[in-house]
């Protein structure tokens, strides 16, 4: 594999005119809302796009998304089982990278494992490819309450 700016803006573009991955999204709001108490906004198409171009407009995280979600993509095992390992850890690190610093990138990874359980790909690695778009994207957008609101725990300097 070769990571260059042209194989990132491909990349860029897969995710992006991916419609799988908003469905996705939101199905995994509509599971995780319920088991928090709160209702969740769900994400349109075109908000899903506009956030994957967002993230493609940072180059350190572009080339980094961009090369996970490559590995992904071409990864396969016989059985699954085998390469458990691996997909689920760069499904995982993709995750985290799409959603940015802690503590998104910790809730995205968590997020990652509901959206997994859902999607069927042909592959083991673009089952958790999609599952990470889709945890990794839901948990940077807007439509969670209390990422909305001031923290309670900011101390104000003295």
């Amino acid at each position: 594999m070769e990571i260059t700016p042209a194989a990132v803006a491909e990349e860029r573009d897969r995710i992006r005119d991916d419609e799988a991955v908003p469905e996705l999204i939101n199905d995994v709001r509509g599971r995780l809302g319920p088991q928090f108490g709160v209702a969740v906004d769900p994400v349109s198409v075109e908000t899903y796009r506009a956030e994957v171009e967002t993230v493609f407009a940072d180059g350190d995280r572009a080339v980094n998304v961009a090369a996970l979600s490559a590995l992904l993509r071409e990864l396969d095992c016989a059985g699954d089982y085998p390469g458990f390992v691996v997909d689920e850890f760069l499904g995982r690190r993709l995750a985290a990278t799409i959603a940015g610093g802690q503590p998104l990138a910790l809730l995205a990874g968590s997020t990652f494992h509901v959206a997994d359980v859902t999607v069927d790909a042909e592959t083991a690695g673009d089952d958790d490819r999609l599952a990470a778009l889709a945890a990794g994207f839901q948990t940077r957008l807007p439509g969670w309450a209390w990422t909305e609101t001031e923290s309670p725990f900011a101390v104000d300097p003295d």
